[in-house]
């Protein structure tokens, strides 16, 4: 067995498909109307169509996982961060950690974690 996808809800499939282009360069593999494919495995599921599956609400920021990338030049990924979304919501702005890894992490525009961290 092998994990394919990681699923992430959002409440407009156009503008998240957007912000993960702009940040982190994801494409569009597959638009099956309210679940988009990106690469690299990430799917956007339209919201309604989430809550009809669960019949539960959704929480946003619940903070029980993330989506963790990395990137060589982060300083340069926060200044495109802080360019194209300056109201994006911080966990906690550019910091390095004791074993010498930076990272940043805040909120996409759906309250899902995102961390992104210089390779290890």
């Amino acid at each position: 067995m092998k994990l394919k996808n990681i699923l992430i809800v959002v409440k407009d499939i156009e503008k998240s498909k957007q912000f993960y282009h702009d940040l982190f360069g994801l494409d569009m593999v597959l638009d099956n109307e309210g679940n988009m494919i990106l690469t690299e495995g990430l799917v956007l599921q339209d919201e309604k169509i989430w809550k009809g599956f669960l019949e539960k609400d959704i929480i946003p920021k619940s903070n029980s996982c993330e989506l963790y990338f990395e990137e060589r030049d982060i300083d340069a990924f926060v200044q495109r961060l802080e360019k194209l979304y300056p109201s994006v919501q911080y966990v906690n702005r550019l910091m390095t950690h004791s074993w010498g890894q930076k990272v940043v992490r805040f909120y996409d525009l759906d309250g899902n974690l995102i961390e992104v961290g210089t390779p290890m």
